[in-house]
């Protein structure tokens, strides 16, 4: 086996693993070809960020009929991507989980468990329709390079998650939440309520991992927001402006179910220590979120739509328009297209996946970023396609 390094670590060229290196990113592809504009996974700064992989053959076709079949398969392929670049499982940080059934969640998770024996990373599930007929499951993954810091956080007096996922990981000035629900930390009781006591105790639970990380709600760069009823997305609204008195983090926000009946409201976060900047692009900004937060090397985007009146009910031209507005944030931060690593594309109707797709690789060319896809609902009733980047210089 060939060994190729970056920053003194060094990546495996297995058979079947395409690495193109430029400068200190790598682009990562394992066989067979992505059905989309997408790279395997990219490795850039201090992390790895691995793309939303379905179970697929060597054909594209979905194998396993399963949940349980389904996730076994995804995961053993992301330890395959890890190795090629640099890391392994047990240096996951941050992983997202997206069922096609909540039904399907205790199935999933004892899949999962058998692939983090202790210590696993943050995740957050949701449930959606995927791009694929016949997937039930879909993974995303952000992963920290061997030999660097990976720690787990638990508040004192917490007890350890029932579910295979820890409430923090920390690498260096970077924390990663897994997706918080209203729930009791200390005993994961769940703590009932409306959509306001139920971000308040998301929130206050999130206090309590940052404060165990030496950080705080201000630290918070990037968050996604996942709700089940947009109605009440300005009801969370004010519920989670007041928790952020320095600068609003970026922020996607869709209504999507959730894995019980009861939350009303879901949110992850990722924090990072020392200074930041928010970049607003937006007229006024908005009270919510910022378009952008530029943190060291790293920029932070917002979840971006283009549902203008000229592209209104067109997913391909609501698509370039989105990608539009994200140029200009790039560029309001110095950051180009080409620093982008990682993307979350919400689409309303899987069927306007190839219109996304088409707008997506003319933007890019060549050398994608990792990225997941799946089907939400947009807290705009007229958005068709909203899209989330992270990017690093």
């Amino acid at each position: 086996m060939r060994r190729m390094g970056l920053a003194g670590v060094a990546l495996a060229v297995i058979t079947g693993v395409s690495i193109v290196a430029q400068g200190d990113k790598r682009i990562i592809n394992l066989g067979p070809p992505p059905i989309g504009p997408y790279s395997t996974a990219v490795r850039a700064g201090d992390f790895i960020y691995v793309s939303g992989a379905l179970a697929t053959g060597d054909d594209g076709k979905i194998v396993g009929a399963t949940a349980a079949g389904q996730t076994a398969a995804i995961l053993q392929r992301m330890a395959k991507v890890l190795e090629a670049s640099g890391s392994s499982m047990a240096n996951a940080a941050s992983v997202m989980v997206y069922l096609t059934k909540a039904s399907d969640f205790a199935a999933m998770n004892e899949a999962y468990r058998a692939f983090w024996p202790k210590d696993p990373p943050t995740r957050t599930t949701m449930v959606t329709d995927l791009v694929l007929p016949g997937a039930l499951v879909e993974i995303s993954m952000v992963a920290i390079p061997a030999g660097r810091e990976r720690t787990v956080v638990l508040p004192a007096g917490w007890m350890t998650s029932p579910n295979p996922y820890s409430y923090g990981i920390k690498s260096g000035d970077t924390v990663f939440l897994s997706g918080l629900i209203s729930r009791n930390g200390r005993d994961n009781t769940i703590v009932e309520g409306d959509m306001t006591a139920q971000v308040k105790t998301v929130m206050a639970n999130a206090a309590e991992i940052l404060t165990a990380a030496g950080m705080s709600h201000d630290d918070v760069v990037s968050a996604k927001v996942y709700i089940t009823d947009t109605a009440r997305f300005q009801e969370m609204n004010a519920a989670y402006r007041p928790y952020f008195t320095k600068r609003m983090p970026a922020r996607a926000t869709v209504k999507t179910a959730l894995t019980g009946p009861q939350y009303l409201v879901e949110i992850t976060m990722i924090a990072v220590a020392g200074p930041k900047e928010a970049v607003n692009t937006t007229d006024p900004p908005s009270p919510n979120l910022s378009s952008a937060i530029r943190a060291g090397g790293r920029l932070f985007v917002s979840g971006m739509l283009g549902n203008t009146e000229a592209a209104k009910g067109d997913p391909g031209g609501q698509s370039r328009e989105t990608l539009a507005r994200i140029d200009k944030t790039l560029a309001a931060a110095g950051y180009t297209r080409g620093d982008i690593v990682e993307g979350l594309v919400y689409l309303t109707d899987v069927a306007n996946f190839g219109a996304m797709n088409e707008a997506y690789r003319a933007f890019f060319a060549k050398d994608f970023p990792a990225r997941a896809t799946v089907r939400a609902d947009l807290v705009a009733p007229d958005g068709l396609v909203e899209i989330m980047f992270t990017a690093v210089k």
